[in-house]
């Protein structure tokens, strides 16, 4: 029993779903502003495209 509360074999998973999770959280938030960009740019070409 003690050597299974002194194992430390998980820790490293743990550290990379927390380092997973902050890339994808800044992933989001990147292409979320980046989205709203694109979509403006892509309105203001129908509004000026000559019919």
């Amino acid at each position: 029993m003690k050597k299974f509360l002194v194992c430390e074999d998980g820790q490293g998973l743990g550290e990379y779903a927390l380092i997973l999770s902050l890339i994808a959280v800044v992933a989001l938030l990147a292409v979320t502003g980046v989205g709203e960009e694109i979509l403006a740019f892509f309105e203001r070409v129908i509004t000026t495209w000559p019919s």
